[in-house]
């Protein structure tokens, strides 16, 4: 990198790496504290009438969350970031842009939290959707009159397909609709849909960002600067902003994102490839591998190919047996940490989906979805060679 003429580390050409460790110097303590301090306060004094310090009640606004939310947007390439008590209160917020009538389109691979969100809230408010395969299906057949937005996460959950958001975002923006993205399982490190022509950009906070599976937190990111500010009227509205101790977890975060990313991503491609030679895994999914059909794109759109996976083994048995003997590895909901978690989703994250929409999608009994952590990758494969030889064992017999 050509660094002439830069006069701090926190220009925008600096690498993500850089930024993550700088995280937004113009909004640094005053006491010159590096760790930036948790202000656990409800509500603010101020200094006679007409006199503030620029806060007033935590709902509204608060030091530790500014920080964190100039970070994200800093990370994201926007202009503001609202962070929220949980990517679902985030992706609800988002929800409250529209009105009753208003028709959007969405991905039908979801998360099975956003898929329930839009069957049992947004149809509840009057909100009409369609659900399509945004990888695949160009949306203009499905484009009507009141269509105000489109809604696709990418890769998507569990089923890691990967939507082109430059070119999707052509489309949006000739038709005057929003395009919304999850990059929930990218991160900022990995990718910015911003940068790609998205005009929202949602995260659950809980997960990469976090990094440490001891915070719930969620993000919306946007560069409009009325967008935003409708955004932030429905935040302090509403009072799902997250709380300052919460805050200063995902700052804490947020500094070692880049080496966790990079290890994690190292371990998930080694791992997929390992997957791909066991006898009784009948399908790997990972954008990382050369024959996933988004790999292209991905390598197009963004910096790397992130830590998830999903595999499908030949019966349902072997996949409970694969749950029912991991040690080393969490069975558990979740993703984004430092440990690696397997994940059932059929019976946790995807739950609440219709059965229908689940068999479209090829979620069933025999599929499982990786977060790969930290763990010497060695230690994984023993690992997932010894569940292995005990499904094999067991179902023999």
């Amino acid at each position: 990198m050509d660094c002439s003429g830069c006069n701090k580390c926190t220009e925008v050409n600096c690498s993500i790496d850089t930024k993550c460790q700088q995280l937004d110097r113009s909004l640094m303590d005053k006491w010159g504290a590096i760790s930036f301090p948790i202000y656990q306060t409800a509500t603010f004094a101020h200094d006679g009438f007409g006199g503030s310090t620029g806060y007033d009640y935590t709902r509204m606004q608060n030091p530790t969350r500014q920080q964190l939310e100039s970070i994200v947007a800093y990370l994201e390439n926007g202009k503001d970031a609202l962070a929220f008590s949980s990517g679902m209160a985030a992706i609800a917020t988002v929800m409250e842009l529209f009105s009753p009538g208003d028709h959007f389109i969405v991905d039908e691979d979801l998360y099975g939290g956003s898929i329930r969100l839009f069957n049992e809230i947004s149809k509840k408010n009057g909100l009409e959707y369609t659900a399509i395969s945004l990888s695949t299906e160009d949306i203009t057949p499905y484009i009507k009159p009141n269509t105000k937005a489109v809604y696709l996460e990418t890769p998507t959950n569990p089923m890691m397909n990967v939507t082109d958001i430059e070119k999707l975002s052509q489309v949006t923006k000739e038709k005057e609709i929003l395009l919304i993205v999850d990059n929930t399982f990218l991160s900022p490190y990995f990718q910015n849909p911003l940068d790609l022509g998205a005009d929202v950009v949602i995260h659950s906070g809980t997960k990469f960002l976090g990094g440490h599976h001891d915070t719930i937190g969620g993000f919306v990111v946007v560069k409009d600067e009325v967008l935003d500010e409708r955004l932030r009227f429905i935040y302090k509205t509403t009072g799902a902003g997250l709380s300052p101790f919460d805050s200063w977890l995902i700052l804490r975060g947020i500094r070692t994102l880049a080496v966790r990313l990079d290890r994690a991503q190292e371990n998930a491609l080694k791992l997929a490839n390992y997957l791909k030679r066991q006898k009784h895994v009948t399908k790997v999914i990972y954008p990382g591998l050369p024959d996933h059909p988004g790999y292209e794109i991905m390598k197009k759109q963004a910096r790397g190919f992130g830590a998830m996976l999903t595999f499908e083994v030949d019966s349902e048995e072997f996949a409970k047996s694969i749950l029912n003997n991991v040690q080393l590895i969490y069975f558990a909901e979740s993703l984004g940490g430092t440990e690696t978690l397997i994940t059932y989703p059929i019976t946790q994250t995807h739950a609440d989906v219709p059965k229908e929409q689940l068999e479209r999608n090829g979620i069933t009994g025999r599929l499982l979805r990786l977060s790969v952590g930290l763990e010497g990758i060695a230690d994984l494969i023993c690992e997932f060679n010894r569940v292995f030889a005990i499904a094999d064992k067991e179902l023999s017999r």
